[in-house]
């Protein structure tokens, strides 16, 4: 039985359409719930669209949120989703979380940590120092939207940060991509192209990973999954 099952969806959002997006990110969440994964991130922007030729959009309104935190509490799954947020009168880059129990999703900038146990939450920003990753964490969580030609500088990056911190690194990607390394830096498992899920299950010896691709209909799980 594997302590921590978590998932990255990978998939391609509609821009500016929050209402089917979020339709899209259930579909997701109902997969992994199957799955028993206790924790599903989804790539950068991934309410909004990652449309990168204008400025950021409005946050969505909160009362249109309201389904991800009744699916968080309704399968127990912690989710982390890409959105804008508000600061200082600026809109950046960030993510919502919604915790199972929680009415109220939190709203943060970009970069999460996690812990299984406390589910606790902290931010990595871009520019973090060694002492401002919280040393409890055990999971980097990363939403990104990385074109073909970016990949590889996006690898290293994460790769190091790994390394660096001996922390788990789990990367939603929307063009390809997605990836799960583990505490020392090594590749776990990689995803190409298409709508899937990647999902990582941690044992006492170490990480598995495995690479699902979303179907028309997400009953099409292999139910042997669903009691690994």
């Amino acid at each position: 039985m594997p302590a921590w099952t978590i998932a990255a969806a990978q998939y391609t959002a509609c821009n500016r359409n929050v209402a089917e997006n979020i339709a899209h990110h259930l579909r997701f969440i109902e997969a992994a719930a199957k799955l028993t994964c206790q924790l599903i991130v989804f790539p950068e922007l991934s309410l909004t669209g990652p449309d990168t030729s204008s400025p950021l959009p409005p946050p969505p309104d909160r009362e249109l949120l309201e389904p991800l935190s009744y699916a968080a509490s309704r399968h127990g799954i912690t989710i982390v989703a890409g959105l804008p947020v508000e600061q200082n009168g600026e809109r950046h880059k960030g993510v919502v979380v919604f915790v199972p129990g929680n009415t109220a999703p939190l709203m943060l900038c970009q970069g999460t940590c996690q812990t299984p146990q406390a589910r606790h939450i902290s931010i990595l920003a871009p520019e973090a120092e060694d002492n401002e990753l919280d040393p409890l964490a055990s999971l980097l969580a990363a939403g990104t939207c990385t074109r073909e030609f970016q990949q590889q500088q996006s690898v290293q990056q994460l790769q190091r940060l790994a390394h660096k911190y001996a922390i788990a690194v789990l990367k939603s990607n929307f063009a390809g991509g997605s990836a799960l390394w583990d505490e020392h830096g090594q590749l776990i498992v990689r995803a190409d192209s298409g709508e899937l899920l990647l999902t990582g299950r941690k044992y006492e010896g170490g990480w598995e990973g495995e690479i699902i691709p979303m179907r028309e209909s997400l009953y099409a799980i292999d139910e042997s999954r669903c009691d690994a």
